[in-house]
C-alpha cells in the first residue's frame, strides 16, 4: 500500500555557499521520493503538505552563506535537506488538531513540491487561509509575510502621522510597494526609489541626492537598502525623524559591509532607528487582514507580482531578487490549485 502512494518528490538543494553575488549553479534540482502518507508514529504536531507557490525573499541571501556570526536563521547546508522559506500550501494529511486534509495554509516550509512537517516550531508557523477570494499566491506576499513586514515596519516601528515626508527606498520590491501606498493611505508625503527607470512604479528614481525631492527633510525612512543611500538619507533627515530598519539589500552581496559615515545626525537630529522581526507582530495578522482585505478588493491598494513558473525555475528566480530582474514580489507556482 505505502508504495502505491510513493511520488516523486523535487527539491531545491543548495549545491555551494554563496561567495560574493550568488549564482544559479549555487542551486541544485534534486529528484526524490515521499510516500503521501503520514508514518504510524508521526506526533501530533505531524503535517504533511503539497506545496503551492514559494516565496523568494532577500532574507534568503544570508542563509546561502557560511556564517559565523550570530544570525537569527541557520545557514542552509550543502548538499543537505530542501532549502526552506515561506510559501502556500494545501494540507494532504495532518494530526495537528487545527489543521485537516484539504485546509490551504501559509507559513514556512520546504523547497519542494511536498513537505512533511514534524515539529511543534514547523507547525505553528502555519496560518489556516480563510479568505480564497483572493488569488492563493498573494498569500506569499501582501497577505503573507510581505504584507505583515510592510505593515509592522512602517504603522508599528515608523509610527507615521498625517503630513509626514515619506521616504522608500527599494520601492519596487515586494514590501516597498506596499510601505509607499500605505503612506499614501494615512495621509503622507511619499518619494519612492528604485533600481532602474522600469522599476518604477509609482515613484522616482532619485538616486542618492534625496534633497531634491525633499528641500524640507524626511521624517520617516522606510529602510530596504543601506550603503551610501542610507548615509545619503541620514544627511536629510528632519528634527525627531524615524528609521525603520527593514533590509539592507546593497550588502548582502558584499565580503565586507560598507561603514556609515553620517551615524552623528542619530543624536544631532535626535532620531530614532529601529529594526524589527516580523514574527515579533504576527499577534496583529487579524488586524492587518480587516485592514488590506478590502482594500485589495476594492482596487485601492494596487499589487505587483513576478510570478516564475515550475520548481525547475526556482534558482534563476531567486537569484533575479540580487541582480535586480525581478519587479515586485517574485513567486514561484509549484502547483496550481
Amino acid at each position: 500500500m505505502a508504495s502505491e502512494q510513493e511520488v516523486s518528490n523535487k527539491q531545491v538543494v543548495l549545491k555551494y555557499y554563496a561567495v560574493g553575488s550568488p549564482k544559479e549553479s549555487d542551486l541544485e534540482i534534486r529528484d526524490s521520493k515521499i510516500t503521501l502518507k503520514l508514518p504510524e508514529d508521526s506526533n501530533d504536531a505531524s503535517i504533511l503538505l503539497k506545496n503551492l507557490y514559494l516565496s523568494c525573499d532577500p532574507y534568503m541571501r544570508d542563509r546561502m552563506s557560511a556564517n559565523d556570526r550570530p544570525t537569527y536563521l541557520e545557514s542552509f547546508t550543502p548538499h543537505g535537506s530542501a532549502i526552506s522559506g515561506y510559501g502556500v500550501s494545501e494540507v494532504v494529511e495532518s494530526r495537528h488538531p487545527k489543521f485537516k486534509t484539504g485546509d490551504l495554509v501559509w507559513g514556512f516550509t520546504g523547497w519542494e513540491e511536498y513537505s512533511l512537517l514534524t515539529s511543534p516550531q514547523q507547525s505553528q508557523s502555519l496560518f489556516k487561509i480563510e479568505h480564497t477570494d483572493v488569488p492563493l499566491s498573494y498569500y506569499t506576499g501582501i497577505l503573507g509575510m510581505t504584507g505583515m513586514t510592510a505593515y509592522a515596519g512602517f504603522y508599528e516601528v515608523a509610527r507615521p502621522k498625517k503630513g509626514d515626508y515619506v521616504f522608500v527606498s527599494a520601492a519596487a520590491g515586494a514590501v516597498g510597494q506596499l510601505v509607499g501606498q500605505f503612506a499614501k493611505l494615512a495621509g503622507c508625503y511619499v518619494v519612492g526609489s528604485a533600481g532602474s527607470k522600469e522599476k518604477n512604479l509609482d515613484s522616482d528614481n532619485i538616486g542618492y541626492t534625496p534633497t531634491r525631492y525633499f528641500p524640507e527633510g524626511i521624517d520617516i525612512y522606510f529602510e530596504n537598502v543601506g550603503g551610501k543611500m542610507f548615509d545619503a538619507v541620514l544627511l536629510n533627515m528632519r528634527l525627531n525623524g524615524r528609521i525603520s530598519v527593514c533590509g539592507l539589500i546593497s550588502q548582502y552581496n558584499l565580503a565586507e559591509s560598507e561603514g556609515i559615515h553620517n551615524l552623528s545626525y542619530l543624536l544631532t537630529k535626535a532620531l530614532r532607528m529601529e529594526g524589527f522581526f516580523v514574527t515579533s507582530y504576527y499577534h496583529l495578522y487579524e488586524k492587518y487582514l480587516d485592514m488590506i482585505l478590502p482594500h485589495i478588493k476594492e482596487g485601492t491598494i494596487s499589487y505587483v507580482e513576478d510570478v516564475a513558473e515550475g520548481l525547475e525555475s526556482a534558482p534563476s528566480a531567486l537569484i533575479s531578487l540580487f541582480s535586480g530582474k525581478n519587479v515586485g514580489k517574485q513567486v514561484i507556482a509549484v502547483a496550481h490549485k
